[in-house]
């Protein structure tokens, strides 16, 4: 918990169901969030709107875009011209790291929300990363985010000159989709205007196909709770 209730936290922010879930933690648990997203040139760049509109209805004083144009580095099918996965089953999501790994994409996001926190002097990040129901990714797992917050408390002036010692916060990093849906119901969050899938249509519609969508289904099933998901005709 915060020292004070009006204490600023960075929160990396997609617009999707565990970033929203991650934002909303922050702010029951007293924390002022200060959400930061990205445009990367990604594929589903939409979901960019769905982070204006979800940091809007929970009441997000400050929210930063900042555009990072990852598709000129490429190697991923997020932000180059490959082909997005479908229909993997959740068990062969555990057996490799998919096409859609962005490379360093975490180590360069939580980069930025550490610059941000560091000028903010908020020594608290969080993170909707999960490695429980996720798509293998390794910057999702528990030892990459301990290794960056050690890094964070080598490389910043504030933590060096004693001012600050950052934590990163990873709630939902032991929990499962449903659990994290469950969690996000209980502090009011409605999930249908967040926005998950890798590969929309034209008007925004989720593909229910790539793993983003398959897991976002898979959670909201075994949660008991409808999906409030718009789907693509015959997704």
């Amino acid at each position: 918990m915060p020292e004070k209730q009006s204490a600023k936290a960075v929160v990396l922010f997609s617009g999707g169901l565990d970033s929203t879930t991650c934002l909303a933690i922050a702010k029951a648990e007293g924390y002022e969030p200060c959400a930061l997203s990205f445009d990367y040139h990604q594929r589903h760049r939409v979901e960019i709107e769905a982070a204006r509109r979800v940091a809007s209805a929970l009441g997000v004083r400050e929210h930063m875009i900042l555009e990072v144009p990852l598709r000129r580095i490429g190697g991923s099918a997020l932000t180059d011209d490959l082909a997005v996965p479908r229909d993997v089953s959740p068990e062969e999501m555990q057996k490799r790291i998919p096409a859609t790994y962005v490379p360093a994409r975490n180590t360069i996001f939580l980069s930025y929300a550490l610059a941000w926190a560091e000028v903010l002097g908020a020594p608290d990040i969080f993170v909707g990363v999960n490695a429980l129901d996720y798509s293998g990714y390794p910057d999702c797992r528990p030892e990459y985010i301990e290794a960056f917050e050690r890094m964070a408390n080598l490389a910043t002036r504030e933590s060096v000159e004693g001012k600050l010692h950052f934590r990163i916060h990873t709630p939902l990093i032991h929990l499962t989709k449903a659990q994290i849906i469950a969690r996000g119901m209980e502090l009011g969050v409605d999930y249908g205007i967040t926005h998950s899938c890798y590969d929309p249509d034209e008007e925004g519609l989720a593909c229910g196909h790539c793993d983003s969508c398959l897991l976002r289904k898979k959670g909201f099933a075994e949660a008991g709770i409808p999906d409030p998901t718009r789907y693509a005709p015959f997704a």
